[in-house]
């Protein structure tokens, strides 16, 4: 009996026949070189028994490439161009990848169905690597990437134990610089607006909210924190709801510069001078804190270089001939610094 079958062969067969996992099978087609050559023969094996053959998977297998980067920002686009992040982030990566000769793919996913279809295009090897910004805790994109055999780094992280490669900013000794600073300007009712918990960014500056708090010798109390969205209007929600449940707050840290500007809005209406009467403390050092009326102090994150260093780690990821660990480490961690103006 021929060892071929009557119809196209899947991917999933390919990995039955040669006795490895789906993954596996994706990482040998896509020319990664994080497998062993056992197994690399053992795939070629089945998908020339199994006659997968091959536009896409021949051309992998003799090694050429797209020269395309995928950058995937989970975000509406009213969110993508109100947010100065964004725009940083996506400068660093087109930055790096230009002087690389890789191009730039920008996608918005935004549903599931979106994803899906992502998925689809990734599985039909349309790029070369993966570049995550924004990521949701419970986001499966990125390990799907991996599933596909496809290198990916994140901006950021879901978890403290995040096993895909990330580029990160130092978000804990973002929110303790900010408390630290707060507490030197003689303030003792320090509330915080957090960004959604469902993602790590948000949870790291509120633990240095309550580090900072807490190397202070102020007993953290929970009726001066406000969950907030990352956005302008979720800064005024949650401002609203610190000045109606403790009136007597004397400074905020606003875990974003977008949220910082809805909430010097909501103060200002209810007649509260910043800094006399509430200082405020922002995160990101944009141009929205430059143009805000008092300056706003902002903690900087150097969000064009994580652009670049994410784009460097992506290149190498794809480039390495060898099962060598990368050059660079697979997680990396920019320091954060207090930029101090009018605001506090």
């Amino acid at each position: 009996m021929s060892g071929r079958q009557s119809g196209r062969p899947t991917l999933e067969q390919v990995a039955a026949r040669a006795g490895v996992g789906r993954g596996t099978v994706s990482r040998v087609i896509n020319g990664s070189p994080r497998v062993s050559e056992q197994t690399r023969t053992a795939v070629a094996r089945a998908v020339a028994e199994l006659g997968y053959v091959p536009n896409q998977a021949a051309r992998a297998l003799a090694g050429s490439r797209t020269d395309a980067i995928a950058l995937v920002i989970p975000e509406a686009e009213a969110r993508l161009f109100a947010e100065p992040y964004f725009l940083d982030l996506i400068r660093g990566v087109s930055a790096e990848l230009a002087e690389a000769d890789k191009q730039l793919l920008l996608t918005l996913v935004r549903s599931e169905q979106e994803r899906q279809r992502f998925e689809q295009y990734l599985a039909a090897q349309r790029v070369d690597g993966v570049l995550l910004a924004s990521v949701h805790g419970d986001d499966p994109l990125p390990d799907r990437i991996r599933e596909l055999g496809l290198p990916v780094v994140m901006n950021g992280r879901r978890t403290e134990a995040e096993p895909v490669p990330y580029v990160d900013s130092d978000n804990i000794g973002a929110g303790r610089a900010a408390v630290a600073h707060l507490v030197g300007r003689g303030r003792s009712r320090i509330a915080t607006i957090t960004g959604p918990f469902d993602m790590y960014v948000a949870r790291a500056r509120l633990g240095g909210y309550r580090a900072g708090l807490t190397e202070a010798g102020i007993p953290p109390d929970e009726t001066l924190v406000s969950a907030g969205d990352f956005t302008e209007e979720g800064g005024r929600r949650a401002m609203r709801e610190l000045l109606d449940r403790r009136p007597d707050l004397d400074a905020v840290f606003a875990a974003s510069d977008v949220m910082a500007a809805g909430v010097r809005g909501v103060l200002r209406e209810a007649g509260r001078r910043v800094p006399e009467d509430v200082a405020l403390v922002g995160v990101d050092d944009s141009p929205v804190a430059r143009l805000m009326d008092p300056p706003l102090t902002s903690v900087r994150q150097p969000i064009e270089e994580m652009g670049r260093t994410m784009a460097r780690m992506l290149i190498r990821e794809i480039h390495e001939s060898t099962e060598a660990a990368p050059v660079e480490p697979r997680r990396h961690v920019l320091p954060t610094e207090l930029i101090v103006r009018e605001s506090s």
